[in-house]
């Protein structure tokens, strides 16, 4: 029987991270996924949203072509061309991987694993029945979407995101449940297709993890965009009536719609995996670790969204270092104090460290600078003037403990700001710092200045 250094289960951005990490240190590895490499993220996550979310970023800017002196003349969106361009894009990317794992020596086998003792594990698909021995395990299998009891999710009138990003034709109107970075992303994304968008958050606002002062902005802008947001309400029922959705919200009577998304979380893999026969801790579904993604059992690790921590795609491959590296005889722990973030909504929302609000529940004494888009020349210079910088300081000594940022590649510019955090500096730190004229990254050290109150464009009764 085939023995590997380390065998992993599932082939999302945290399993083959570390199939890979450990193929870079010389060792025999081997990735087992029941279905494509790449996982949830790749096929029905990040990636296939982010294509449609630069479809939707493009339509939107053709609203300012008159503006630039540009006739467009009549328009029309094809949403088969879009959707064929998504799964051009995901394909690309597979592709990619599976030569990567050919490269690096990897091992792979299609089908679903079980551990069925300490280094044994099978792995199953129709027609066929595989074993093989691995010294370590590091298991990856990600998390599927929540599909509540009593809600007919059938995949075809009321869906996940597993199947709304597989869809062959645009709803006319759609109904967003849940108002985390999943469901908003998908509700500026259909808004902007041309769906009439309804998104209900039971919660009293959406985004509850994030700033308030850009949720406030981002919520204006969704609504903006024609979407109607109910917070503070609940889905009383949700019902399919001639191939249409009835839902019933709590205190505001019954709508109808084309269709209907479920986004009200996601749940771990840890089904069918033989965990519990093997003695791997489990809470509530997913597996417990420590700080160096050990699992209760010896040479079993777990990383990503089966740990029930931040469901991020590169939290996961973060984790995966670690896993490998303690696998493999070291002692490394993770660290999440600096885990940058993301929501592609239209604009984009991102942060990294700590909010203004969580500051304050921690009695944190701290300083704020803010910059607005409105005051940048290259925003400006693009039609982008909505959105902030806001970054947060210890009081005591300048250190940077936070930021945030709303607006025009929000993604790209958290980056900064979380290697200023990851190494400790601190506003002036980051205010001496040269940047590029004319940037958008000026803002960010117009933020910073702000705090030290030497902010260059911002009126002197408006300086700390």
């Amino acid at each position: 029987m085939t023995e590997f250094a380390l065998a992993v289960i599932g082939g999302g951005p945290g399993g083959y991270t570390a199939a890979v990490r450990a193929a870079q240190q010389g060792k025999r590895v081997c990735l087992i996924e029941a279905d494509r490499l790449g996982g949830t993220c790749l096929h029905r996550g990040c990636i296939p949203t982010k294509t449609w979310h630069s479809t939707a970023k493009f339509l939107r800017q053709l609203d300012q072509a008159v503006s630039h002196g540009i006739q467009l003349g009549s328009r029309a969106f094809d949403f088969v061309t879009a959707a064929q361009r998504k799964d051009a894009v995901v394909a690309q990317l597979h592709g990619g991987l599976r030569q990567l794992m050919k490269s690096y020596g990897i091992e792979v086998f299609r089908g679903r694993a079980t551990i069925e003792q300490p280094g044994l594990i099978a792995f199953r698909r129709p027609g066929l029945v595989g074993r093989l021995q691995a010294r370590r395990i590091v298991l990856a299998t990600g998390a599927r979407p929540v599909r509540p009891a009593g809600w007919p999710v059938d995949g075809k009138n009321i869906l996940t995101s597993d199947e709304i990003l597989g869809i062959q034709g645009l709803p006319s109107s759609l109904l967003v449940i849940g108002g985390g970075y999943i469901g908003c992303e998908l509700a500026a994304i259909f808004a902007a297709f041309g769906s009439q968008v309804t998104l209900v958050e039971q919660q009293p606002t959406l985004l509850g993890n994030s700033d308030r002062e850009a949720v406030v902005l981002l919520i204006k802008a969704l609504q903006s965009q024609g979407v109607t947001i109910h917070v503070g309400t609940a889905i009383e029922q949700l019902a399919v009536v001639d191939g249409r959705v009835e839902a019933q919200l709590a205190g505001k009577g019954t709508i109808e719609i084309d269709k209907a998304l479920v986004a009200v979380g996601r749940i771990p893999n840890s089904d069918g995996l033989g965990l519990k026969e093997l003695g791997v801790e489990l809470d509530s579904g997913a597996v417990v670790v420590d700080e160096g993604m050990r699992t209760s059992v010896e040479g079993v690790f777990a990383i990503g969204d089966l740990t029930g921590g931040p469901q991020l795609a590169h939290v996961a491959a973060y984790q995966a270092g670690v896993a490998v590296a303690n696998a493999l005889g070291g002692n490394e722990q993770v660290d999440y104090s600096v885990v940058p973030s993301t929501v592609f909504t239209l604009p984009e929302l991102a942060q990294v460290g700590l909010t203004e609000e969580t500051c304050l529940a921690r009695k944190l004494a701290v300083d704020i600078g803010r910059f607005s888009y409105r005051s940048n020349g290259k925003a400006l210079a693009d039609g982008h003037a909505e959105g902030f910088v806001k970054l947060l300081a210890d009081k005591s000594d300048g250190r940077l403990l936070g930021a945030t940022v709303v607006g025009e590649q929000a993604s790209n510019l958290v980056a900064e700001m979380a290697l200023a955090l990851g190494h400790g500096l601190t506003a002036a730190d980051v205010g001496r710092l040269i940047h590029a004229h004319p940037t958008l990254t000026e803002m960010v050290k117009e933020a910073a200045e702000d705090i030290t109150g030497l902010a260059l464009h911002r009126p002197p009764a408006r300086q700390k």
